[in-house]
């Protein structure tokens, strides 16, 4: 019941969020122009600002910000570290390391969609380097090399990204770094459909692992015992939620902290039962990323701040008060 109550809540929530990152931002718009924009009654200028940019914007931003905080919940649970995130296991190094060899090349000015491809190949590739290792390594696909995996591999992303901007020209670099930042200024229809395509299906599908995480929280021999099939599990859990992140990355940069404190807060709050963190971790981290995509927008308008900074700066002091309040507990 009080899973319940708790997604209930966030459900208003992220309604609400979509609503005020609609609502507000550099340009004025009423609530009567965005109801009737909504329903189809508004002007042109204000139906076009409101259906094409706006809701796109918001919509894609509860789309990675929940794919994010799911895929760091789910990975945490796998690996058994709170640390564990698409940071950590190299996917988001990836995603970054083959949006900036698209920049350097010039390769994005001639196709609009090449920058998130680009960056979604990139990812792939970590993936599959992290994997590979990880099973050759061990066939049974031992949790701590494959989180040893993932940072070495993300090291070496990390170093053929300071490599290319060291020889590229300096407004690459900028545009480089402020794509590494995370921004959902470049949402489209488009780019919301092709998220919600490996976002939606992906969240159903580990939904439906909560029960065997659950049981491998507890240790994989007792998992095992009670008729899980823990290679499965790790490697099916694995893929997808690795597939959740690698989207949300590739349309919408490299956005820290979602995956890392937004799951961490869930628990705190929640408890550790994943049939209620996970569905809870995609609400919350889509009503937050959303409301940070709004911060991002207002705070410093008509100048708009990179959204990874707004996650910093307002997802670490909340996660402390956070996890102080749960040790005085």
């Amino acid at each position: 019941m009080r899973g319940l109550v708790a997604g209930a809540i966030l459900l208003v929530a992220v309604v609400l969020a979509v609503f005020f990152s609609v609502r507000y931002g550099a340009v004025h718009l009423s609530t009567h122009d965005v109801l009737q924009s909504l329903l189809g009654e508004g002007g042109a200028t204000e139906s076009f600002i409101v259906l094409e940019h706006l809701l796109p914007r918001a919509l894609l931003g509860v789309l990675v910000g929940g794919g994010l905080a799911l895929a760091g919940a789910v990975f945490q649970a796998l690996l058994r570290n709170p640390l564990a995130e698409p940071y950590i296991l190299g996917i988001s190094g990836g995603a970054a390391a083959g949006a900036v060899l698209a920049l350097a090349l010039g390769l994005t000015s001639a196709v609009s969609w090449l920058l998130p491809g680009a960056a979604f190949a990139g990812a792939l590739l970590a993936i599959a380097l992290v994997f590979g290792v990880a099973i050759s390594a061990d066939r049974r696909l031992d949790v701590r090399v494959l989180l040893l995996s993932g940072v070495v591999v993300g090291a070496f992303f990390s170093a053929c990204i300071a490599l290319i901007l060291a020889l590229a020209e300096a407004e690459m670099v900028r545009s480089a770094v402020l794509w590494m930042m995370g921004s959902l200024a470049g949402a489209t229809w488009r780019s919301v459909g092709v998220v919600a395509a490996y976002t939606l299906p992906a969240c159903l599908l580990l939904l439906a692992l909560a029960r065997a995480l659950n049981l491998m929280s507890i240790g994989e021999e007792t998992a095992s015992y009670l008729g899980t099939e823990v290679e499965t599990v790790k490697r099916l859990a694995y893929g997808v939620a690795s597939m959740v992140a690698a989207a949300g990355v590739a349309f919408a940069g490299v956005i820290g902290f979602v995956g890392l404190v937004i799951p961490h807060g869930v628990r705190l709050v929640m408890g550790s039962d994943h049939r209620i963190l996970l569905p809870l971790s995609f609400l919350a981290g889509g009503a937050f990323l959303t409301l940070a995509d709004l911060l991002a927008r207002v705070l410093l308008s008509p100048a708009e701040i990179p959204i990874g900074v707004v996650t910093a700066f307002v997802g670490v002091p909340f996660f402390l008060v956070l996890l102080r309040r749960s040790l005085r507990a």
